[in-house]
Order: C-alpha cells, then sequence, then structure tokens
C-alpha cells in the first residue's frame, strides 16, 4: 500500500538529520586527511618552501585523477573498505568512508590555492626571522590563509551535501535516498521537491556561513 503524502513527509526530518550527519562528519574527516596533503602540495611546489618538481609533479597528478573520478563509481568500489571498517556497506555511516576519500583531493587543491594567495612579504619575514618550515607554516602561512580555507571549507561542504545525494542511489540514506525511493520509484514528484528543497535549504546554510565567517576573519585584519 503506497505511502501517503503526511507519512512520507515525516520521514523528511530524520532524511535530513542523515545527510547533516554524513555531510559534516566526512567534511571534518576529508579537512584531516585533505590540510596535510595540501600543505604538502604547496610546501614542494615550485613556488614553495622546499621545491621538488618531481614529487610535486607525481603527487598532483594523483590528487587530479582523484578528483575528476565519478563519485558514485568510487562508492561503489570502495564498498569493501566500508564493510570492512564498519561492518556494512549501506546507511549513512558505511557512506562516510567514499565521501570523505572523494572529498579528500579536494580539500588539497582549496588548501594549496589559499596558501598560493599568502603575501610572499609575509613568507619573506618570517624567514628572516630564522623560523622553521613548520613555524613558517604554523604561524604564518595557516593563519594568513584562513579567510580563504574557510571559504574552501565552505565550497567542500556543499560538495559533500550534492556526494550524499548521489550517495541516496545505492543505500546511503539521507535525502538523496528519500528522493530516490519514495519520489522517483513512486513516481512522487512532490517529495522528490520536498528532498530538493532541503538540500537546497541546506547548501544556502552553509554558503551563508562560509561568507559571514570569511568575512569576520578579514575583518578582524
Amino acid at each position: 500500500m503506497p505511502l501517503d503524502l503526511h507519512e512520507i513527509l515525516s520521514l523528511l526530518p530524520q532524511a535530513t538529520l542523515e545527510t547533516i550527519y554524513m555531510t559534516f562528519v566526512s567534511t571534518a574527516l576529508a579537512c584531516l586527511l585533505g590540510l596535510p596533503l595540501g600543505v604538502y602540495l604547496f610546501v614542494t611546489s615550485p613556488a614553495g618552501l622546499r621545491p621538488q618538481r618531481a614529487v610535486y609533479n607525481i603527487i598532483s597528478r594523483l590528487v587530479n585523477l582523484f578528483r575528476s573520478f565519478p563519485f558514485i563509481i568510487l562508492m561503489i568500489l570502495l564498498m569493501p573498505l566500508s564493510r570492512l571498517i564498519i561492518h556494512t556497506s549501506i546507511g549513512p555511516a558505511a557512506v562516510i568512508i567514499p565521501l570523505s576519500i572523494g572529498a579528500a583531493p579536494f580539500v588539497a587543491r582549496v588548501v594549496e590555492a589559499a596558501l598560493e594567495e599568502v603575501d610572499k612579504g609575509c613568507l619573506l619575514a618570517a624567514q628572516a626571522m630564522g623560523s622553521t618550515d613548520w613555524q613558517i607554516i604554523r604561524k604564518a602561512l595557516l593563519p594568513e590563509a584562513l579567510p580563504a580555507l574557510v571559504s574552501g571549507l565552505a565550497l567542500t561542504t556543499i560538495t559533500i551535501i550534492g556526494y550524499t545525494a548521489m550517495a541516496g542511489a545505492i543505500g546511503g540514506g539521507g535525502l538523496g535516498d528519500l528522493a530516490i525511493r519514495f519520489g522517483y520509484y513512486r513516481f512522487r514528484q512532490d517529495i522528490t521537491l520536498a528532498a530538493v528543497i532541503a538540500i537546497l535549504i541546506l547548501v544556502e546554510l552553509v554558503q551563508l556561513a562560509g561568507v559571514l565567517f570569511s568575512r569576520g576573519l578579514l575583518a578582524k585584519r
């Protein structure tokens, strides 16, 4: 017996919470993976602190490869890893692993680009003071790049929200799963529309928070 509109819409809050859970946990893990990778890309780049062209080219190409890999295929390929770690390949918790791995290269590029935008005078001043590479990165480059990093983090979070919608196609849960199972498969365009509106609201909230936080950091300089 088909679910009526009231019964299906009662699933919307739970699906929204699942999407929020997947998004923010995956964003945190992607940052843990992508931040050091992005810093290393900057350090070894031709204009970095310790240029290593061969190493940079290899890592840069690998990052580009994973960035261009279709996420839904990556998610299928990483199902065995999810099953190994989470003991299941279905549900929000299992999707966090491919979401994190899929977004990490994106975070790495965001970090690299943010560090490259830092005024070279700041870098030269830190070097003139005899700072070590780690001190330059921690006390000079990252604080100066923080507004750009916050904007990039907001963009990463929005990208992951889109990934969670695709994850619903193979049982990942969340709003994407709601839109596909109860909207697309049951020919209920109203349910699909409700899920899309919820996703758009999440995207707008993340974008607004990123803009406000970034502007606040810039105003304190």
